[in-house]
């Protein structure tokens, strides 16, 4: 297996379709989606949706079909294309709907009707009986059952909403109740109206900060290879200072302490003094362990500082890059509108069936109830599919570049190279590794629903477990999706399925587990600084630009909006950094493990790795002259190239 294990790593030598049966088990899935689709507009779902059904099975706007044992129902109501709500503030927030009578009319009151004479008015004047069907307009002031079937007045000033033929009040101060269980603190609704328009004043701005962001992003992406050694410097001067100014006040306090307990002996002063005692110790050891472990790493942090420079490269190369994150977005936007749409559909499909109030639901019989599941599953799975698939276009493209020698003769664009080569053999490979996620992430999502549902009703213990369960789950993804993507990388590289790649992947990581560790501690809190710093400087622009407004409670919500975006944006920018930084670690240990730099064997890598190589080589020689134990520590480091 030595041998073999020689041959194994071929470098974009030949490519093979990898997991083919995931990938028809994925279009199998994919058209179950659309099955649910079809299925839920087939029913009728999609035009009650769309124009709106009143509380007998009605859909406004056309002719309908009698619903056994309803009275009403069965209505031509081909000129009433509106719902109308009687009571529309009456809002159900543990159900999500509005507990109110629903009618079919032909225009929505546009101003607002104080009583029954002014509903009868309305009625006789623009045709449209706001009433139950049963009334005549004639009848509204005398019939006693007025009361129940008539709109709850004042009836509020209403207009329809847009594509959804739904009357809905103007003034929104109706939905406060709706608002207030959604935003606890917003009492006064005056506040609300200021911060709203706040932000609607100031929204050039808005737009103005917004891009700042996305320019500063790209700035920072092309200028972190020049500052990776600085951003290393400042993060060990900051630990360094921490540590040693915690560890300093502690000693300061426990003496501070001890000569005023000189002169109070009681029980209280001498156990906080003991408390002291054990904190500046613990201190002191966790000082001694950080510094211990910055000595061991420092010659690792030189790896990180290298692999940050070449990355910044592959950015000059491939620009594309860049724009991964824009289309990864595009498309998942698409496919989530999709997805929020048909649990529209599903939410007003079934057969309608009478409720304890005598007016219709609709509900699902038999399996078809679980549909929904099916659906939820779906989001998840395809999403993630979406994501790993973005994972493996960077992967292949970076992995192209890292072992093309000549780098003038790259492929125009490599990126594109990539897609191709992920349509064409790797779409199988894609989907079993986001349908492992699916499989962790379905158990995750169902414990935090149960947390959700029982809160404050179960036990200390119950809510303890529940918590672990969750983080265990959460921490397994986070290792999986970095295995998964490690396990892309070498599907690039070697064209092998997914199982073999991620062992494969899996036996690098842990062959260079110190380097994987200098890389995921010390790059990503330099990813983590440069979040920061277009974070801020997004929001001292803002506070520059926003300060001609002297109301200071107009500024939150645009600063807030405005620093969400810049860290969103930054995060989706250096993520792809991130990634890139992984696939280039990948591929520099296979280098350094297969390759030794002599003839036939050369490395492919970039001459700032080299010098790493080289300085690493210099430095082990000296150890092995300096003394054993240190030698062995350095074995690892440059990856076994005495194989």
């Amino acid at each position: 297996s030595h041998k073999s294990s020689k041959r194994e790593w071929k470098p974009l030598e030949d490519h093979t379709c990898t997991d083919v049966p995931w990938l028809l088990l994925f279009v199998l899935f994919c058209i179950g989606m659309g099955f649910i689709c079809g299925f839920s507009i087939a029913t009728g779902a999609a035009a009650r949706l769309l124009s709106g059904y009143d509380s007998y099975g009605n859909i406004c706007g056309q002719k309908n079909v009698k619903v056994e044992g309803i009275v009403n129902s069965g209505l031509d109501l081909t000129h009433k294309k509106y719902v109308f709500f009687l009571d529309p503030c009456n809002i159900d927030l543990v159900h999500q709907k509005i507990k109110s009578i629903a009618l079919c009319v032909s225009a929505c009151p546009r101003k607002e009707l104080k009583t029954l004479a002014d509903i009868q008015k309305f009625a006789e004047t623009n045709g449209s009986t706001l009433c139950s069907y049963e009334l005549q307009p004639s009848e509204y002031t005398t019939d006693p059952r007025a009361a129940k079937l008539c709109p709850k007045y004042p009836v509020p000033e209403s207009a329809p909403i847009p594509f959804f033929h739904r009357c809905a009040p103007v003034n929104i101060s109706c939905y406060a109740k709706f608002a207030e269980a959604l935003i606890t603190f917003v009492s006064d609704s005056s506040v609300l109206h200021r911060l709203i328009s706040g932000v609607m004043t100031s929204k050039e701005i808005i737009m103005g900060l917004c891009l700042l962001s996305l320019v500063l992003s790209m700035i920072l992406m092309v200028i972190i290879r020049y500052i990776s050694r600085v951003l290393v410097w400042i993060l060990t001067i900051l630990v360094i200072l921490g540590s040693l100014g915690g560890t300093g006040v502690l000693w300061w306090l426990y003496a501070k302490q001890r000569i005023s307990v000189g002169a109070l002996e009681t029980q209280i002063a001498k156990d906080n003094l003991q408390a002291l005692l054990i904190y500046a110790i613990a201190a002191t050891v966790f000082t001694v362990i950080l510094f211990l472990i910055m000595l061991i790493m420092r010659k690792r942090v030189a790896l990180t500082i290298a692999l940050f420079h070449v990355a910044g490269k592959v950015f000059i190369h491939l620009p594309l890059l860049v724009f991964q994150p824009f289309w990864t977005f595009f498309v998942l936007i698409l496919f989530w509108t999709y997805w929020i749409t048909v649990l529209l559909f599903l939410g007003t499909t079934g057969n309608p069936v009478p409720n304890e109030e005598g007016f219709v639901e609709f509900r699902m019989a038999g399996p078809l109830k679980y549909m929904w599941w099916y659906h939820v599953v779906g989001l998840i799975w395809i999403s993630e599919f979406i994501l790993a698939c973005q994972q493996m276009t960077v992967a292949g493209a970076v992995v192209t570049y890292y072992f093309t020698r000549e780098k003038r003769n790259l492929p125009f664009t490599p990126i594109l190279g990539s897609v191709n080569r992920l349509v064409c053999y790797h779409l199988g490979t894609v989907a079993k590794g986001s349908f492992i996620i699916t499989l962790v992430k379905i158990p995750r999502m169902f414990l935090i629903y149960i947390h959700t549902q029982l809160k404050g009703k179960e036990n200390a213990c119950a809510r303890c477990m529940l918590k672990a369960c969750i983080c265990c789950l959460w921490c397994l993804e986070k290792c999986l999706t970095y295995l998964n993507q490690n396990a892309y990388t070498a599907t690039a590289i070697n064209s092998t399925n997914f199982c073999t790649s991620a062992k494969d992947a899996f036996v690098i990581l842990v062959e260079n587990a110190l380097r994987v560790a200098a890389i995921n501690t010390v790059g990503d809190f330099m990813l983590f600084l440069g979040k920061v710093l277009i974070v801020c400087s997004t929001g001292l622009a803002g506070i520059m630009l926003l300060n001609y407004q002297r109301d200071y409670t107009i500024w939150v919500l645009p600063l807030i909006i405005v620093c969400l975006f810049a860290f969103l944006v930054a995060h989706c920018f250096l993520s792809i950094y991130e990634m890139v930084v992984d696939v280039l670690f990948l591929c520099f240990a296979i280098d350094t493990k297969y390759n030794d730099g002599s003839p036939g064997r050369e490395f492919y890598m970039d001459k700032v790795l080299m010098e790493f190589v080289e300085n690493s080589r210099k430095s082990m020689k000296e150890a092995g002259r300096g003394g054993g134990a240190e030698s062995r520590e350095l074995k690892p480091m440059v990856g076994a190239d005495e194989e």
